[in-house]
């Protein structure tokens, strides 16, 4: 057998190898270092945990439906606080929002209900953050979102503001539903111009 004939066939072998491990590598890397989005469609926003529980996104299997989920019940809380945070209970799974998450979410929300809206399709500083029907969000994950194995940070982007923002969740393994962990996404936005005494 030539050199020739040696270095070819151990070369097909490296190259077997490869194509067989090729759909391993691909499925330890789902949702790693990619810019996926997907958007969600809502025909009318629930008013309370047992509708917010009958939308297909109530199963929780992934973190995209959680963190669409999450807006929707932040968008509740212009109406009725306490619905709003009943529902953000059954988004926070084994844990409860705390009286720290309940005080953060009243504050940064305190005459700036229009925040929560402001992440909807159609919700502009121009229309005082009134989002087109049926009420449509996108969420969107980065090359670092699923670094630590069972938890992920996904985006959601506001109309008025320059980067989009953040909400952690975590991974319960028994049962493959992603939960609420962190709101990381109420900081101020550009006021509604008919609020903007400079527009």
């Amino acid at each position: 057998m030539s050199i020739f004939d040696s270095l070819r066939r151990s070369a097909d072998r490296a190259l077997r190898k490869e194509t067989a491990q090729a759909p391993v590598q691909a499925e330890r890397t789902v949702g790693k270092g990619s810019n996926r989005s997907e958007t969600f469609t809502f025909a009318t926003l629930p008013a309370n945990v047992a509708q917010l529980q009958a939308l297909p996104e109530a199963s929780l299997d992934s973190a995209f439906k959680t963190t669409a989920l999450t807006l929707v019940a932040l968008c509740r809380y212009e109406h009725d606080p306490e619905e709003a945070i009943a529902m953000l209970n059954f988004l926070k799974g084994p844990a409860e929002v705390s009286t720290f998450e309940k005080q953060f979410i009243r504050e940064r929300m305190a005459g700036k209900m229009y925040k929560a809206r402001s992440f909807f399709a159609g919700a502009t500083p121009q229309n005082g953050y009134v989002p087109t029907t049926p009420h449509t969000i996108t969420v969107s994950e980065n090359p670092y979102s699923f670094d630590n194995e069972n938890w992920a940070t996904l985006y959601v982007t506001s109309s008025g503001a320059d980067s989009p923002r953040g909400i952690k969740l975590r991974k319960k393994p028994s049962t493959g539903q992603w939960f609420l962990n962190e709101i990381q996404c109420l900081s101020d936005i550009r006021i509604p111009v008919a609020e903007d005494p400079w527009a």
